[in-house]
């Protein structure tokens, strides 16, 4: 146990940074909250941290500044900060906007990367997020009560190996694909909203005429050089609800390289809509 030791919580939106606090807690840290004002949920203020501070996107200088003050030399970050808003909406200050000026290549791999090297340069070390959530990684094998049909094998075959093409590049790591066709592929939008655009996509297509099942295979995979620390792939049960009303049918993930962030439920939620999911 780690008795009175301090962590630093850099928390995004949704649940992911409450597991990080509860699990860390359930360790013997008091959890030091940079919540980040344009993403983090309002309640992780009443969540049992030592103290949690609202930062805005861009405020590099304070949130070094107010680790060190409260003593943080080890840190985690722990949930969405969707990558329009990076590029988009951020404010940097004087520190940050040296680093993004210093950046070859701005994506997110690069500009977390650049963070977590200038945290490192200020004593604050940047760890793995999932680090405290091992339980929640998903393991290998077929998780639901079905098995993948045969076309859906070949679906999640051709989908790892175009999703994997495209990771390396920071694309995004989502591909969704119907009869060895991909009809969506992941950007700047996320994961659930790729999902959806394919179900719209698949909605407009005459059936008189389409040449494609409705049924689509979603395939999420890691980076071929996955940081841990940061950009985690998860799923939870929103996107299979997300799956379900766009006529997905099955899911293929990475295994030990994604968050189940609902845990079993994921797959309950999975069992009840009939769908498979594969993790290899």
């Amino acid at each position: 146990m780690a008795l009175n030791q301090k962590l630093g919580l850099i928390a995004g939106n949704g649940r992911f940074p409450f597991l990080v606090l509860d699990a860390a807690r359930a360790q013997g840290y008091d959890v030091v909250v940079a919540a980040i004002k344009e993403e983090a949920f309002p309640d992780i203020e009443s969540h049992g941290a030592k103290a949690v501070h609202w930062l805005s996107l861009g405020e590099l200088s304070k949130l070094i500044e107010m680790f060190q003050r409260e003593g943080v030399t080890r840190a985690v970050m722990a949930g969405q900060v969707k990558h329009k808003q990076i590029f988009s909406s951020i404010r940097p200050d004087w520190r940050l906007a040296k680093l993004l000026f210093s950046l070859t290549t701005r994506n997110t791999d690069a500009l977390l990367g650049a963070v977590a090297k200038v945290l490192a340069d200020e004593g604050i070390t940047l760890e793995s997020s999932t680090a405290l959530l091992e339980p929640l990684l998903v393991k290998p094998g077929v998780l639901t009560k079905r098995s993948p049909s045969a076309q859906e094998f070949k679906n999640v075959e051709y989908g790892r190996a175009v999703a994997r093409g495209l990771s390396q590049y920071d694309i995004g790591q989502t591909v969704v694909i119907a009869e060895s066709a991909c009809v969506a592929v992941e950007a700047m939008e996320g994961t659930d909203a790729t999902i959806e655009r394919a179900g719209q996509l698949m909605a407009s297509l005459d059936p008189g005429r389409s040449t494609l099942a409705r049924e689509l295979t979603v395939v999420k995979v890691s980076k071929p050089k996955q940081d841990m620390r940061f950009d985690v792939p998860v799923v939870g049960v929103k996107t299979i609800e997300v799956m379900r009303k766009s006529g997905a049918t099955c899911l293929a993930l990475d295994a030990r390289k994604c968050l189940l962030i609902d845990g079993d439920a994921v797959i309950v939620a999975a069992d009840a809509a009939g769908m498979a999911i594969l993790s290899e």
